[in-house]
């Protein structure tokens, strides 16, 4: 077990706890530790006037300090007051995995630290984006309500067979990105993978809608008016590049709808556009209408059609209730476009209310399973609306042959054994012998191939992805081979972040003295000339001590601010401490 089992992460399913890992909090140096402070230290200073009000209470309902990398047990024992819990992932998990911790109340945390190289945006998920991003803002209810709704209708979605390779593709570059040994020509590779199926995906899923909806608003997302929005998305919360960014005028801000569904975004670079919702109350009904798009809640024809495009496991359900669990590979449909008979290759089960029927699991059809929807011809009345008097008035009744003609020039012909009923009495299933199912000229079952199950129901309503009872099926899910990659150190850089320890005892100590300062300053100056960070902290504990040398470290900050790429960091830093910074 890598994680702590509370009241919340408890009811987790057990197909989801491969996904966890144990929170390796013993690798994150003392840079990353000091890049965390930065970050949350300049954040909360920024976003305290464009963020939602929710986030910065929520850092302290949550348990979220800006001193030092959160523990995830202590995240927790915070988290269960509000209903919620984290677990440690790495990196990206599969969408749909990531939707149903979410419909647990469970946040999935990427356990990895962003580097200093990419302290203000990192293309890989971290615990900075994790942990700072999205938990303080699930401490309002009615965010933390969408985020629950959210994971519950996106697990559900139906993927198409591109979307595992998209995020396996994704998975990589950002790792390949973050990783300062990652070669120029292995990120340029994974970038033009990453292109390649964006340009190449087809129709999108609705996987693949439901993350864009995600992206945009979870991640990506604005809240109040177009003229004066503030930020509420993760994405934009945990960096301190982008936050910024986003609310020049350059980024195009637009009023969030379902039609952002339809829009695409590209996880390593900035976003050109963000949407705006009004409220909290607006996310939850966008949600809603897309729901209602969603095969689980349209069924049908199309329903069925966008299984078997998937080639992945999926259910539909038809209107007694019954549901069908499999890997879906046919259906037919007549002149209405509506389907008349399905069917399942291999593995599948049958259940009711999302428990497995007795004796109709995958034991019970291993080579698949196929039944006729619909009404029989000529009969007003469908046979799930049939009472024991109308199924005997029809023949449809144990020990008797008979022969069925459904709508569309469907036949199951056969000997009645015996019909499945739910609780309520309505019938589910009905057995037969003998039996023959054909469709026009088409034989689609013969009775050498044993018993036949015809599942009874006039319509299909409902479509979605996975099983209907989570435990028909053994997890054959992976969790991804392609691994966030350990980052090896140099000697010269473990000397580097003992330093960096160093002085980050002498900020939490009652006593320092000015001499051992200027050994480390000196140390810094000689051996690593071109790290600001540190001498940002140096320089921090100077001020906090009134020492004489705050004079040069501030110089020395100065000369290292003409390099472009550190102007803005050492700026902010020196904003943050209040001091006014250099006119270079």
């Amino acid at each position: 077990m890598q994680f702590q089992l509370n009241d919340v992460t408890k009811k987790l399913p057990k197909h989801l706890h491969k996904f966890v890992v144990k929170q390796p909090y013993e690798e994150y140096t003392a840079q990353n530790q000091a890049v965390w402070r930065y970050v949350m230290r300049i954040n909360v200073d920024y976003l305290s006037k464009v963020a939602h009000n929710s986030y910065i209470k929520g850092l302290a309902k949550t348990g979220i300090s800006t001193e030092e990398i959160p523990y995830m047990d202590g995240m927790n024992r915070i988290l269960k007051d509000i209903g919620w819990a984290a677990v440690s992932v790495d990196g990206f998990i599969p969408p749909n995995a990531f939707m149903e911790f979410q419909a647990y109340n469970v946040l999935v945390i990427a356990s990895d630290m962003r580097t200093i190289n990419h302290i203000e945006y990192t293309p890989a998920p971290d615990i900075i984006h994790e942990a700072a991003g999205h938990a303080p803002i699930i401490a309002n209810p009615e965010y933390a309500e969408y985020l629950r709704r959210f994971g519950e209708i996106g697990c559900k979605a139906i993927s198409s067979a591109k979307d595992y390779e998209m995020y396996e593709a994704i998975r990589l570059l950002s790792i390949l990105k973050e990783n300062p040994n990652s070669s120029e020509k292995e990120i340029n590779t994974a970038q033009e993978a990453v292109a390649y199926l964006q340009d190449n995906m087809g129709e999108l899923s609705e996987m693949a809608q439901i993350r864009n909806l995600h992206w945009w608003t979870v991640e990506y997302g604005l809240i109040g008016t177009l003229e004066n929005p503030k930020i509420y998305g993760a994405g934009l919360l945990s960096s301190i590049g982008e936050s910024a960014w986003c609310m020049k005028d350059e980024v195009r801000k637009a009023p969030y709808s379902i039609e952002t569904a339809n829009i695409n975004f590209d996880i390593t670079k900035p976003q050109p556009q963000l949407f705006v919702t009004p409220d909290f109350a607006h996310l939850s009904l966008v949600l809603e209408q897309f729901a209602n798009k969603m095969a689980i809640r349209k069924g049908g024809l199309k329903g069925i059609q966008k299984l078997i495009n998937s080639k992945n496991l999926g259910t539909i359900e038809l209107s007694t209730g019954i549901q069908i669990s499999g890997v879906f590979t046919n259906v037919i449909a007549d002149e209405n476009n509506k389907p008349i008979y399905f069917q399942t290759t291999g593995l599948t089960a049958l259940s009711n209310r999302d428990k497995e029927l007795i004796g109709h699991g995958v034991e019970n059809h291993k080579g698949g399973f196929g039944s006729p929807v619909g009404k029989l011809k000529g009969i007003n009345i469908a046979i799930e609306n049939m009472s024991p008097r109308d199924l005997e008035a029809y023949q449809i009744y144990e020990g008797k042959r008979i022969s069925l003609e459904f709508e569309g020039g469907l036949k199951v012909v056969g000997d009645v054994i015996t019909g499945t009923r739910d609780l309520r009495g309505k019938i589910l299933i009905i057995s037969f012998d003998n039996c023959t199912v054909m469709h026009n000229e088409t034989v689609l079952f013969k009775p050498a191939w044993g018993i036949y199950n015809m599942a009874v129901g006039k319509e299909v309503v409902s479509a979605y992805g996975g099983a209907a009872d989570i435990n028909s099926f053994k997890d054959e899910s992976e969790v991804s081979k392609t691994k966030t990659h350990k980052i090896k150190y140099s000697d010269q850089e473990r000397a580097l972040y003992s330093l960096y320890e160093e002085v980050r005892n002498m900020r939490e100590a009652t006593s320092v003295t000015e001499e051992n300062l200027t050994i480390i300053f000196n140390q810094l100056k000689k051996d690593f000339s071109n790290d600001w960070l540190l001498n940002l902290e140096l320089y921090e504990v100077a001020l906090q001590h009134h020492f004489l040398i705050q004079e040069e470290i501030y110089t020395y900050l100065l000369v290292l601010q003409k390099n472009e790429t550190y102007k803005k960091l050492i700026e902010n830093g020196l904003n943050l401490l209040r001091v006014e910074p250099s006119k270079i």
